[in-house]
């Protein structure tokens, strides 16, 4: 089976790295056995993942399949039961049986200052305008004067071409605009990874566009990039490496024509042929409205 997508051919960027002491062709982030259970349930499992600087990689497959909570380990919002994370070379803690050095609270702390999110829910703050919801953090954990967040806070509004809300409170905005500023608010503190948690999934579908329009940018711009997504279009064109779990293991990865052109995988083959049978209803529809 493949799938009748546009791929993605650009050349990544380099960036400036996290941590001066690494060397440009080491990864950002590097997972090594990575595993991790909910009680008896194991949602990850032998996880080895490279991301290097200006990469984008897209995370696909079922739901329930590992993906969020994969990527909420790289940001250490959970805690992972097996394996290795290194970021920038650096070793956070790891976990081999029964032992376990945890990453310390310092090291954390400073993934996180360095690692912006994006969540599925655009968790902005109802009371304060779009221009405060973006300089929060770097009044209060950059502790940057009022003029520096601002003119930072309008630089990142304006990338994601909403500068002309920065006055205006999130109810007064769409759920697309809504989480491109929740995008602008990550890109505020100057992160040198973005991860992005499925950030259409809660939008109506005429909104999903001007959200991923922003996301193409960033990756043109050079920005490292991890995104679980269900727009395989995006994946297609925009991805330099597609990764496809299933039951908390990876199944396959490589590039997108590698991936959504695969014959090895009858899982993969499944999931695929779910989507583009999903797609071909949606089409036959338009077709029928229109005759």
């Amino acid at each position: 089976m493949t799938i009748p997508l546009r791929l993605h051919s650009g050349t990544p960027t380099e960036v400036i790295p996290m941590n001066h002491a690494s060397t440009a062709d080491e990864p950002i982030l590097k997972l090594r056995g990575v595993g991790k259970r909910f009680g008896a349930l194991q949602v990850l499992q032998d996880i080895d993942l490279d991301v290097r600087r200006s990469e984008v990689v897209c995370l696909i497959g079922p739901s329930g399949s590992g993906k969020s909570t994969l990527l909420r380990s790289m940001a250490f919002l959970e805690q992972y039961d097996a394996g290795e994370v290194f970021i920038e070379g650096q070793l956070l803690g790891w976990q081999a049986g029964p032992q376990r050095k945890p990453a310390g609270r310092a090291q954390v702390n400073q993934v996180r200052r360095n690692v912006g999110m994006v969540f599925q829910q655009f968790n902005l703050w109802p009371h304060m305008s779009v221009l405060g919801n973006v300089t929060e953090a770097l009044l209060r954990v950059r502790k940057q004067s009022h003029d520096e967040a601002r003119r930072r806070g309008l630089a990142m509004l304006e990338k994601v071409g909403l500068a002309h809300k920065a006055e205006s409170y999130p109810a007064q905005l769409s759920g697309g605009q809504q989480q491109r500023v929740a995008i602008a608010r990550a890109l505020a503190m100057e992160p040198h990874i973005m991860l992005f948690d499925e950030p259409t999934s809660a939008l109506d579908p005429e909104l999903v566009g001007e959200v991923l329009q922003v996301m193409k940018a960033l990756a043109a711009d050079g920005m490292t990039m991890v995104v679980v997504t269900h727009e395989m279009g995006f994946a297609a064109q925009v991805a330099d490496t597609v990764v496809f779990l299933d039951q908390g293991r990876i199944v396959t990865k490589g590039s997108p024509r590698e991936v959504f052109h695969d014959t090895q995988h009858p899982r993969l083959q499944q999931f695929l042929q779910n989507y583009l049978d999903r797609n071909a209803f949606w089409q036959d529809l338009k077709e029928e409205a229109s005759a």
